[in-house]
């Protein structure tokens, strides 16, 4: 069999495990090296990783595409990523007019708007409604068991569903067209006081993903209930909020604090600049679920017991972080890193590293570690989530 490894020339342009120290060797047998070059710190892991990690990375690009008239979806559950068993998503997109079903979940569902712009509808237990349009950078939330429904606009759109059970399925939810297909016809006729011939043409099965036309404005739109709308809004403008800066990037927290609808799905709007790093950290209340939206990155999860992973990230990438395990995120790219950080809480809580040694006796920690005051000088009381020191920063080669 012809190797498919290319020539000796060619083999010396491809990265090959070997580490600096000399550890490894090549690889010229089958191989994708497309594959080896977006994840250099798993085919050449530092030497500080050591022992087993489940896997904690999986793309988006990976997953099943689901195309319908009107828009696509594919999803990233535990099927996909055994670990991840807090949090699911769905990445989906709706052309202009296109149509996310009336439907509902057993599951709360937080969205993140990526492009474009949609219009969200829902009702509520008390008969209140809510009709909204949303942009990128907005997110909207809706409780276990509401029903909703979402609608591309003129330009169609783009977004992110997070829900709050890593078993969770898009493709198994509860919809009004599934619904009225497996309910007898006698019985619709009984419920809404007309007769069959007005269920002649309903689908025979889930709908899902339609297309239809782009509606009209929000006032064309309007509907009055006679119980008012609902008064904790479902929509928040993310990137409305003004930022935590810090030298190095940016970040913006959204949680029951602020969103107050947003009961069970805490987040971080995470900007990393080039050369600088989410802190060393962890958190202290459930795991965490990433989705890289921009830029190229690089994280080692630290669980205990001389045991850690490096994994490396790029846009469309989703990572995960078990519950308390330590851990970074530095931007191994040219451009900004951007993304989101999530949690199954009402609450977004950290604990930084640097922030726990300085507020800790010094000679405890000098002793602890066995450092000198180069260090306990330079250590901070207050909380940097992104850092960036000059002279110390990472850049690619």
């Amino acid at each position: 069999m012809e190797n498919q490894s290319g020539t000796p020339g060619e083999r010396n342009n491809v990265p090959q495990p070997i580490r600096s120290d000399g550890a490894g060797g090549p690889d010229f047998g089958p191989r994708d090296i497309m594959r080896d070059m977006e994840n250099p710190d798993m085919l050449v892991p530092p030497v500080t990783d050591s022992g087993l990690i489940p896997n904690l990375k999986f793309s988006f690009s990976d997953t099943h595409m689901q195309l319908n008239h009107g828009g696509w979806s594919r999803e990233v559950t535990v099927r996909d990523l055994p670990i991840a068993t807090t949090l699911a998503a769905v990445n989906m997109s709706l052309t202009p007019g296109g149509v996310r079903e009336l439907h509902w979940h057993q599951q709360a569902e937080w969205s993140y708007m990526l492009l474009g712009r949609a219009r969200i509808t829902s009702v509520d237990q008390l008969g209140r409604n809510f009709i909204a349009d949303v942009g990128p950078g907005d997110l909207w939330y809706f409780p276990p068991g509401i029903p909703h429904s979402i609608q591309g606009l003129d330009e169609g759109c783009e977004f992110l569903l997070v829900f709050d059970d890593g078993s969770f399925s898009d493709l198994n939810t509860l919809s009004i067209s599934d619904w009225f297909a497996h309910t007898p016809k006698d019985v619709l006729s009984a419920n809404f006081g007309v007769p069959e011939s007005a269920f002649s043409t309903i689908p025979s099965d889930q709908v899902y993903i339609f297309q239809d036309r782009v509606p009209g404005s929000l006032e064309s739109q309007k509907v009055e209930s006679p119980y008012g709308t609902i008064p904790q809004s479902f929509k928040h403008q993310l990137l409305a909020q003004t930022p935590i800066k810090t030298p190095g990037g940016s970040v913006r927290i959204v949680d029951s604090t602020n969103f107050p609808v947003s009961k069970t799905i805490a987040a971080a709007l995470v900007e990393i600049e080039p050369g600088a790093m989410r802190e060393l950290h962890w958190h202290p209340n459930n795991d965490e679920w990433q989705y890289y939206l921009t830029g190229q990155g690089r994280m080692t999860v630290f669980a205990g017991n001389g045991v850690a992973r490096t994994f490396d990230y790029r846009a469309g990438d989703v990572g995960y972080v078990p519950f308390a395990y330590g851990h970074y995120i530095q931007n191994t790219g040219t451009q900004s890193l951007w993304f989101l950080e999530m949690f199954k809480s009402d609450r977004f809580a950290d604990i930084s590293l640097n922030q726990w040694m300085a507020l800790t006796p010094r000679e405890l920690v000098r002793d602890n570690l066995n450092v000198g005051p180069e260090l306990l000088d330079a250590l901070s009381k207050v909380k940097s989530p992104v850092v960036k020191y000059p002279g110390f920063s990472y850049y690619p080669k």
